[in-house]
């Protein structure tokens, strides 16, 4: 049992996708291992014990170092949790990418994750995307038998709507713990739908809405990948919001990297971000947000919202 077995404590999570090497099969190699101890080490500085993965991450590769690490130092395996996502199937040939949440297409990249990441039980399983072709009957029988085997613990979804997690629980016998969706204050489709209601923008705005409130009413954590915003903000950048970013960082006395998290944390929703660079520097630059109250105003998370946006709200 690791130390955090459930993940809706969790403030902040470590997303694994920068490690690994290049996003092709050409193998791991030393250095890239090395670059994985370095990164968690750094995430475990900040007091990030949650890391995030996915099956098809550097086309397994990045389950495969940080499997690396854990053989290194086993001990480390009690202290954190893990999650894993599968779903997506990358190009093959001339097979496109597809998704697939078929019965046994899930229990194999499960089986195959934990080989990867020298584990015997993932913490928690999230399904990459929605699959329009699986009915929830056969997904759900994937995810009980998984649970009753003990290979996986808990699981989740990513980038799917409300009404998606609502038809898939219904088949459930345990109840789903998050969502993981693109959000940060360079994608606000989120926050934006909830405003642009009876407003011609509205069209415009492809977030399926009702899909935060869901997930905060049925205690599903909402995970925010893409976080940083790829750093748009917190790179010194001359804009509106870089320039607001960077003068509340200073104000506060802490980073642009955990202004731009607080922004997230602040909502009441208690969004947990994901935190996606591979530089250590940068992961520790988000200590603030794993141990200090999201310090923002009212007034000062409007101002953040409206800089990005770039024209006034509705």
């Amino acid at each position: 049992m690791t130390a955090q077995s459930d993940v809706r404590t969790s403030r902040l999570l470590y997303g694994c996708m920068g490690l690994g090497g290049t996003w092709d099969t050409t193998p791991y190699t030393a250095a890239d291992i090395a670059h994985a101890e370095a990164s968690v080490e750094a995430a475990l500085a900040v007091g990030i014990t949650a890391f995030d993965h996915a099956d098809i991450y550097r086309h397994g590769k990045s389950e495969a170092v940080f499997g690396e690490v854990l053989a290194r130092a086993p001990e480390l395996r009690g202290r954190i949790l893990l999650q894993t996502k599968c779903g997506i199937r990358l190009t093959d040939g001339e097979r496109p990418g597809l998704y697939d949440l078929r019965e046994a297409s899930i229990v194999r990249r499960v089986e195959e994750s934990l080989t990867r990441l020298r584990t015997d039980v993932i913490d928690v399983l999230l399904l990459h995307r929605p699959d329009p072709l699986t009915g929830p009957d056969e997904i759900a029988k994937a995810l009980d038998s998984l649970h009753g085997q003990g290979l996986v613990r808990h699981f989740g979804v990513s980038n799917m709507s409300a009404a998606q997690i609502a038809r898939l629980q219904a088949h459930l016998d345990v109840p789903l713990v998050a969502n993981q969706l693109e959000m940060s204050l360079g994608s606000r489709d989120w926050v934006e739908s909830g405003v642009l209601l009876n407003t011609p923008a509205a069209t415009g705005n492809g977030f399926p809405h009702g899909t935060i409130e869901y997930c905060a009413a049925n205690g599903l954590q909402l995970q925010a990948w893409g976080s940083l915003a790829q750093g748009r903000y917190s790179g010194g950048q001359d804009s509106p919001a870089g320039r607001l970013v960077t003068g509340l960082a200073e104000r506060k006395q802490t980073t642009p990297e955990t202004i731009l998290l607080w922004w997230l944390q602040r909502h009441p929703a208690r969004i947990a971000p994901v935190i996606g660079t591979s530089r250590p520097e940068r992961i520790l630059a988000c200590r603030d947000a794993a141990h200090r109250e999201p310090d923002l105003t009212h007034e000062e998370w409007y101002e953040l919202w409206v800089a990005a946006r770039g024209e006034p709200l509705p």
